[in-house]
């Protein structure tokens, strides 16, 4: 299923990892978007091949065509939320199976909660904080494209930094966590170069 033409919005959480082996990897968790609820990963490898693990066809024609990737995997894609502390997510999907431990919210995330939330995910907003995002946070953007016609707004609404990660990707274990460095190279939207998990509305327009 390809979407029209014109403006959607998929509201959920992106968690960000790296790892010690040199695997980064980007978990979508989304609660509401014009394809239901679903989860996906962006995930690269030490030696730069970036794999798209996605639930099923629909899901990965759209990310894929939004953004970069040299391989798609479609396979069952499953993030469960476990409390433990302040929380963890634990992720299935196809080849992978990580824990990523979750913390607390840094000032940045205090932050991002005080902006009404109207403000935060509206695509003007995102225009006008790109360049402090950039500096703020290394490189990451809030407004951009990967191509393809389709140009895509980030409205972070809250963060958390990650504590830990453990795990494995095709039967080899990752290691401990580790910087999301270097970039993974998936388009627009790198990730911060700190784990994290972000709380976040994307809007995509397509042309």
């Amino acid at each position: 299923m390809s979407l029209p033409r014109g403006r959607h919005r998929f509201e959920g959480f992106i968690a960000g990892v790296g790892s010690s082996t040199g695997v980064r990897i980007v978990v979508g968790r989304w609660l509401a978007s014009p394809l239901g609820a679903f989860a996906d990963v962006m995930l690269a490898e030490p030696d730069g091949t970036r794999v798209l693990l996605a639930p099923n066809a629909d899901v990965a024609e759209f990310v894929s065509t939004t953004y970069l990737f040299d391989r798609i995997e479609i396979g069952p894609v499953d993030v469960e939320v476990e409390p433990s502390g302040q929380h963890s997510w634990h992720v299935v999907a196809p080849g992978l199976d990580i824990t990523i431990g979750v913390g607390r919210r840094p000032a940045l995330g205090w932050l991002l909660r005080s902006v009404p939330r109207r403000l935060a995910t509206a695509p003007a907003w995102a225009r006008l904080t790109d360049p402090v995002a950039r500096v703020v946070l290394s490189g990451v953007r809030t407004r951009g494209s990967a191509g393809n016609g389709r140009l895509e707004y980030y409205g972070a609404t809250d963060l958390r930094r990650v504590t830990d990660l453990a795990g494995s990707w095709q039967d080899t274990d990752l290691g401990g966590l580790a910087p999301v460095s270097p970039d993974p190279r998936f388009g627009f939207g790198s990730p911060p170069r700190r784990p994290s998990v972000t709380s976040i509305v994307t809007t995509i327009d397509i042309g």
